[in-house]
């Protein structure tokens, strides 16, 4: 049952901001950042994600009704409200989203009139939730906010990406996988010299991949070669239950947890926390 959050905020020094991007359709950014966000809560992270696409379809593979959906991503970027008046909770403990709609059409309209803060809307927002939660007690915080990003680089990825300490970046393992990325990567690397210099690229993390054909082999190795260690170890299985559980307004890890896919999101979420843990360290 979704209900409106009072006290969810970040971890003392903020959350980890992750923008979950390709310009290239149908890759498994939404899928991603469900499943992701739901494996991350499942070991124990607090997660806000974050729903940038005017489909809403996180919003709705989180099982939010889109008759509940009364202050969405588009009163953030407009600033009619904050993060923490927006955010939902999920039938996921510890893990909460923002809502999405068709509003969010209308954004370039909405933001016409300011185009010097445009891209600095959502950061703004962040910046006034890690300011809120400072007084929250710490059971309150996200460790993480996983922002889905529309599948073009436009005005809502531009915010994403400012917003954003890093970027996770979805292929598919399919013909044109990397068709794109270039772009992707240059356009992260000018976001970085002109607005955001602390964006990374968190990671690439192979999804829909059949180890069965020899296809999907020779594009994993493909975009290794390409990223190189940026490239996750784990890789997300062709499934059925995985295409099947949105439909069904449930997380994959609800929907069916000893499936394929789903052990696979848990094995990312333990592979991303481990590499963080290694990079604070190192």
């Amino acid at each position: 049952m979704a209900g409106y959050v009072s006290g969810a905020g970040g971890a003392s020094a903020g959350p980890r901001v992750v923008a979950i991007a390709n310009q290239k359709g149908g890759v498994g950014k939404t899928t991603t950042a469900i499943n992701l966000g739901t494996a991350l809560a499942a070991v124990g992270e607090r997660v806000l994600v974050l729903d940038l696409d005017s489909q809403g379809n996180a919003s709705t593979g989180l099982g939010i009704d889109p008759e509940s959906r009364f202050k969405t991503s588009f009163d953030i970027l407009t600033g009619a409200a904050s993060i923490l008046d927006t955010v939902l909770k999920t039938a996921v403990p510890n893990l909460f989203v923002v809502p999405a709609n068709s509003d969010l059409v209308g954004i370039d309209t909405a933001l016409a009139g300011d185009p010097q803060t445009r891209p600095f809307k959502l950061r703004d927002a962040v910046t006034a939730l890690v300011g809120q939660q400072r007084n929250r007690p710490a059971d309150t915080h996200f460790s993480y906010v996983l922002i889905d990003c529309p599948p073009s680089l436009n005005v809502l990825t531009l915010n994403a990406m400012t917003a954003a300490h890093a970027v996770l970046v979805p292929v598919q393992c399919e013909f044109f996988a990397l068709e794109g990325i270039s772009q992707l990567k240059d356009s992260i690397e000018q976001i970085r010299a002109s607005l955001n210099p602390r964006l990374e690229i968190q990671g690439v993390v192979l999804t829909m991949h059949d180890q069965r054909t020899s296809l999907s082999r020779e594009v994993a190795d493909n975009v290794r070669a390409f990223f190189g260690p940026k490239v996750y170890e784990t890789v997300i299985p062709r499934n059925t239950r995985v295409a099947e559980a949105p439909s069904h307004g449930k997380p994959l890890l609800l929907y069916d947890y000893d499936c394929a896919g789903s052990q696979a999101y848990i094995r990312l979420a333990t592979e991303i926390i481990e590499r963080e843990k290694r990079f604070k360290a190192a």
